[in-house]
Parts: structure tokens; sequence; C-alpha cells
């Protein structure tokens, strides 16, 4: 047992709450799960047993991020085609790293338009 304590522990409620707070984002189920969409293009998704999540990647960068940090990045193999990568949650090194990896997701998922109107929602671009 590490020296963290189930306070400090990330969940599927922060993504919710973290991916809300992003512009023209809601949230729709799909395949019985939680899905966040923005302008209608899905940038999360919450796996059933929450202990994860999946945001849009383009190929070449996820493998990158598997390779560089495979207990935190994981592809399911019917996925492995998808521009998606699974996040473990457990992995994450707080908030704002899951803000970051989030705002990545929806920044590819945005209207030009609407990622233009807000230049501060950037990964790297939490404030303080």
């Amino acid at each position: 047992m590490g020296p963290t304590s189930v306070v400090g522990m990330i969940d599927a409620e922060d993504v919710r709450r973290i991916a809300l707070s992003f512009p023209e984002t809601v949230e729709k189920e799909a395949w019985s799960i939680p899905t966040f969409r923005v302008a209608g293009k899905m940038y999360v998704t919450i796996p059933d047993d929450q202990t994860s999540f999946a945001v849009r990647c383009p190929r070449l960068e996820r493998e990158e991020l598997i390779a560089a940090e495979p207990e935190k990045f994981w592809v399911p193999p019917h996925e492995a085609s998808s521009a998606w990568v699974r996040v473990r949650l457990a992995a994450l090194e707080g908030l704002d790293e899951l803000r970051d990896i989030l705002v990545d997701s929806w920044r590819q998922a945005a209207p030009d338009r609407l990622a233009e109107d807000h230049p501060d929602l950037r990964p790297g671009g939490a404030a303080g």
C-alpha cells in the first residue's frame, strides 16, 4: 500500500466534471456507457468498469504514449484500428494531467471556431 489515500484517487466523476466544464460539451449515453461530445463529436468515453477512460489520440502519438507509459496508456484489441487510447485513472499524476488529456481530446473533436474562441483551453493551460 502506497502513501496515496483513497481521497486522492481520481475517479470517473472527476472525468465527468472536467469534461462537462468544457464549452459545448454534452454527456450522452451510448453502448450503455457515458460518452461526452462537443458539437456532436465524441471525445471521451468512460467504459464499464470506470477504472479508465478513452480519449481521441492520433495513432502515431498513441504508439509513443503507450511505449513511454504502458502502465498508464493502452488500447484494447478491438480498438486497435481506431484513433483512440485508454487511460488508467489510477496511473494519473493528478487532476492537472487528467485535464490536459481531456483538453487535448476536446481540441481534436471541437470545430475550429470553438477551439479558436477558447485559446486558453490547451494542455498545460490550467489556472495557477
